[in-house]
């Protein structure tokens, strides 16, 4: 499914059934010919953008699968980058690339919600797709974590699309995915968490707000805009006080 090299649909079945975390270990080997992945030109946008307000010295990817923000970190990072995930599948993987020279990578496997680093260990913190894995009542622990890994000044970023209108197939399309999702948690054991519509901006930005972090957005204008004026894709940058 996808291309000849992505999973079958029904290797994707038994990874909805399967729990977050072993899901993720089963669709490893395939997850970089899925469109799951983060697209290189979001990358490249971001990688972009930070490097217009760098260099840093130590980067941190959240929630890192197969690398791909790793390797943003370590075009903006001059010292160490670390990737963080708790599937040992995806981390696997992301140890078989081959990354040119530059700061020193390590990878850790760990939970996002309770970060084994150091207080102040940061000062740049990405995340590229992750936060639909995680419920609307989580946000406030994930970013209080994100906040105690940080220096004060460090900034915690990630890329945010403009969600498609009631009007669009594309909106259609999430809802019933999500509805499909909430469905297969109610009837199945262990729950697989995954909305694409419950990380709303609003939302998150109370949420960074209360964590302590100070918010600003900033437009990655290499994907143009709406038609009514609007990003089609903005950053989020917030700085720890």
């Amino acid at each position: 499914m996808f291309s000849p090299e992505g999973p079958s649909l029904r290797e994707l079945a038994v990874q909805a059934l399967s729990s977050v975390e072993h899901g993720y270990d089963l669709l490893a080997p395939k997850f970089d010919h899925t469109p799951f992945r983060t697209p290189g030109p979001l990358l490249d946008a971001v990688a972009s953008a930070l490097a217009r307000t760098g260099p840093f010295d130590a980067g941190l990817d959240l929630c890192c699968g197969t690398g791909a923000g790793v390797d943003v970190l370590a075009r903006v990072c001059r010292q160490s980058v670390t990737g963080v995930d708790f599937s040992a599948g995806m981390l696997a993987v992301a140890q078989q690339g081959v990354r040119p020279a530059g700061p020193t990578v390590s990878w850790v496997q760990g939970d996002a919600r309770a970060l084994p680093f150091a207080s102040g260990a940061f000062d740049l913190v990405v995340s590229f797709g992750a936060f639909g894995h995680f419920l609307p009542g989580e946000l406030p622990g994930l970013f209080a974590q994100v906040h105690s890994v940080l220096r004060p000044g460090g900034r915690f970023v990630f890329p945010i699309l403009a969600p498609p209108r009631p009007s669009s197939p594309a909106f259609w399309m999430l809802l019933g995915f999500d509805a499909v999702m909430r469905v297969r948690n109610a009837l199945w054991r262990p729950p697989f968490v995954m909305y694409y519509r419950a990380f709303r901006l609003g939302d998150v930005r109370r949420e960074l707000e209360w964590a302590g972090f100070r918010v600003g957005l900033e437009e990655l204008p290499e994907f143009g805009r709406r038609s009514d004026g609007s990003p089609r894709v903005r950053m989020v940058v917030a700085v720890r006080s």
